[in-house]
């Protein structure tokens, strides 16, 4: 039976001596595994489909429990992605989390999006702060929300000048309270502004990349998982 879905290419391997399996994050699916026939060859019509960060839609030939790519239609390749050393390991990092967290058959239609909507961020040029969110949101997405709050959780009080990071709750507390790791005000004040809180331009400056490490030694004290790549992303963006 054939299957029908749009899919992010997460990663992909060489298998036989042709072929590719290709790893896909699916809105309907969640994690998806296929095998793409012949595309090692030269001028094969699907090379693309094995690409990393290819989003498009694919056409799967079903048979007891295994696919096989037949068609792929392209919705965005990313390639200026990899005209830049710094975007790339930023759009690298993305496929390894989403890889981490993403289930096979267990839906991920908000996962895809954030993913794909990163990745447009990333190609446009935007890079520490489409990172940034989109590990904001992944967190979120898997069990473990940034508590961004102005009070500190602990005693009430408005947080100010030195903050703490707590990455066993995942929220901010003050200097006084002093609980988890320093954190900058600054990336303290981006969270806030990704959760919908209303904050000025000028309070996040400089936070993006310090967001970018803070976030990844939270998802991998969470999910034990080191996020290798994510962590030379964080150290090229600086």
């Amino acid at each position: 039976m054939d299957v029908k879905a749009d899919g992010l290419v997460l990663r992909s391997t060489d298998y036989g001596e042709n072929d590719k399996m290709v790893t896909l994050l699916t809105a309907e699916h969640g994690k998806l595994s296929a095998a793409v026939k012949g595309v090692r060859k030269a001028g094969a019509k699907l090379r693309f489909a094995c690409q990393p960060f290819c989003f498009a839609e694919y056409v799967f030939a079903g048979r007891c429990g295994r696919f096989t790519v037949t068609q792929a239609s392209l919705h965005n390749g990313f390639y200026d992605i990899r005209n830049s050393v710094e975007a790339y390991y930023a759009a690298a990092g993305i496929l390894e989390v989403a890889d981490a967290l993403a289930r096979e058959e267990l839906p991920a239609p908000t996962l895809l999006v954030c993913a794909v909507e990163a990745l447009e961020a990333i190609d446009g040029g935007v890079v520490a702060p489409a990172l940034a969110r989109f590990l904001f949101e992944a967190a979120s997405l898997a069990g473990y929300p940034v508590t961004a709050e102005e009070l500190c959780p602990v005693c009430g009080r408005k947080i100010a000048g030195r903050r703490y990071f707590d990455m066993a709750s995942g929220s901010f507390n003050c200097a006084d309270c002093a609980v988890g790791v320093p954190a900058s005000p600054s990336t303290h004040a981006l969270l806030r502004k990704f959760s919908g809180k209303s904050v000025p331009d000028e309070e996040t400056e400089g936070g993006a990349v310090r967001a970018v490490r803070l976030l990844r030694t939270y998802l991998s004290y969470q999910t034990d998982c080191p996020f290798e790549t994510l962590a030379q992303s964080a150290d090229l963006l600086g």
